[in-house]
């Protein structure tokens, strides 16, 4: 169980259980989290509200402990070609620029170790 300073808890497991996220399923749930909760408030901004967003996000494993490339589809509807021209834009600007999660991943951070 994964729980933080404000009191959300997310159960955490193998993937054997019901009811509960693998490590590399919250891994992809954080980039697609990070993504649509910044476009939708940058796309309104800009004067757009989409009818609907929402996305898939998917990797496969390259090696039995490690991901290959991460993939985000958005399935989106928008009121109008302005607004889609806006959406693209902003898409393409939060995963190159602004979402710190697929940024990270992009960059490679550095993951430490501290043992007690």
């Amino acid at each position: 169980m994964a729980t933080n300073s404000r009191g959300a808890r997310v159960a955490i497991g193998s993937g054997d259980e019901e009811g509960v996220f693998t490590p590399v399923e919250l891994l992809l749930a954080a980039v697609g989290g990070c993504n649509i909760v910044t476009v939708e408030p940058l796309t309104a901004k800009r004067g757009h509200r989409l009818l609907r967003l929402a996305m898939t996000v998917e990797s496969e494993k390259v090696e039995p402990n490690l991901l290959g490339p991460v993939t985000v589809t958005y399935d989106v509807e928008v009121p109008s070609e302005q607004a889609d021209e806006v959406f693209r834009a902003v898409a393409e600007r939060v995963h190159d620029k602004y979402c710190t999660v697929s940024r990270s991943l992009q960059e490679g951070t550095v993951v430490r170790l501290a043992l007690p």
